[in-house]
C-alpha cells in the first residue's frame, strides 16, 4: 500500500521539466510581445506616440520608441533566452505602464492582459532563463 501512495504523491509534487515550463513561458510571452510591438516598430506609430504624449511622458517619441523596442526586441530576446532577465525587466516595466497608466481609468478587462504579461515577465525575471536558453549556453547560468 505504501508504494502506491508514495508514487501518487511523487506524481503530484515532482517537477518534470522546470526548464521546459520556463522555455514555454518565455516563448509565449516573447511571441505576444513581438505581435504587440511589431506595428509600433515597423508601422505607422504616430497614434501610439500621441497616446504616450497623452499619458504625460516627456519626450513622447523617445519613450514611445523605448516601449516599442522593449516589446519587440524584448520579445525576441525572450524567445531566444538571451539576456532573459534584462528583457523580462523591460517587458514587465512596459506592461506595468500599459496596465496602470494607460488603462488606469479603464475597466479591469482592459488591464487584465497587460497585467498577465507583466506577471509572467516578473516570474521569468525571478526564475531566470532556464537550461533551454542561449543565456545558459553562452554564460553557463540558468
Amino acid at each position: 500500500m505504501r508504494g502506491r501512495t508514495g508514487g501518487f504523491r511523487r506524481a503530484l509534487t515532482q517537477s518534470y521539466s522546470r526548464d521546459g515550463a520556463i522555455a514555454l513561458l518565455r516563448i509565449w510571452l516573447g511571441s505576444m510581445m513581438i505581435v504587440h510591438g511589431y506595428s509600433k516598430v515597423f508601422g505607422d506609430n504616430t497614434r501610439f506616440f500621441r497616446g504616450v504624449a497623452d499619458m504625460g511622458f516627456p519626450v513622447p517619441e523617445l519613450f514611445g520608441w523605448l516601449a516599442a523596442l522593449s516589446e519587440f526586441g524584448g520579445g525576441l530576446l525572450l524567445i531566444l533566452g538571451l539576456l532573459t532577465r534584462p528583457a523580462a525587466l523591460l517587458v514587465a516595466a512596459t506592461m506595468g505602464v500599459a496596465a496602470f497608466v494607460r488603462h488606469f481609468d479603464d475597466p479591469f478587462g482592459n488591464k487584465e492582459l497587460p497585467i498577465t504579461y507583466m506577471v509572467i515577465a516578473i516570474a521569468l525575471l525571478v526564475a531566470g532563463p532556464g537550461k533551454i536558453s542561449l543565456d545558459r549556453r553562452l554564460f553557463r547560468g540558468g
